[in-house]
């Protein structure tokens, strides 16, 4: 049966890191929702090589219509944890520990939300000592699970092993 996914994004989010991970979460069956601040906002990657049309606004959206979180990477998060409506919907996920899947800069989020301490996870190298301090396990690592709850990837290279483990978990 698919699951339901909220997937969190704004512009300049890494391109890849959403298309290809949403692509192969809707081949195998999961629905994924794109959320921002405006319903019907058409939104473009940071190398201008996807247009995403967002389905949901995140004030007309629960977390609890939702069976997992996506957070592509970019700069996309960044700009997202400054807005208290998003911080408060990640938190949802990570406290009633629903899959979450997170890439490159995606952690940011998990950051704000106060959500990584104790956990095991990984993401793009400049943001690592950052996690680091909000008392993340931060590994080096391609893909890192932590409680068959929270996937992490570092960056775009590492897309297929994060793709593999985040079907596995959604798949569950």
């Amino acid at each position: 049966m698919g699951k339901k996914i909220a997937a969190v994004l704004t512009n300049m989010f890494e391109d890849v890191e959403f298309t290809d991970p949403a692509k192969e979460f809707k081949d195998a069956g999961h629905e994924v929702v794109t959320i921002e601040k405006e319903k019907g906002k058409q939104v473009t990657g940071k190398n201008n090589e996807a247009t995403v049309t967002i389905d949901e606004s995140i004030d007309n959206a629960s977390p609890e219509e939702f069976d997992a979180l996506f957070i592509p990477g970019g700069f996309s998060p960044d700009q997202l944890r400054a807005d208290e409506r998003f911080v408060t919907f990640t938190k949802h996920f990570m406290d009633v520990k629903k899959p979450v899947l997170a890439i490159c800069h995606g952690p940011q989020l998990l950051i704000t939300a106060k959500a990584l301490e104790g956990r095991k996870a990984t993401g793009f190298k400049s943001i690592q000592v950052d996690m680091d301090y909000a008392g993340a396990n931060v590994k080096d690592e391609e893909v890192v699970v932590c409680d068959n709850q929270l996937v992490t990837s570092r960056q775009p290279d590492d897309i297929p092993a994060f793709n593999r483990e985040s079907l596995k978990l959604l798949n569950k």
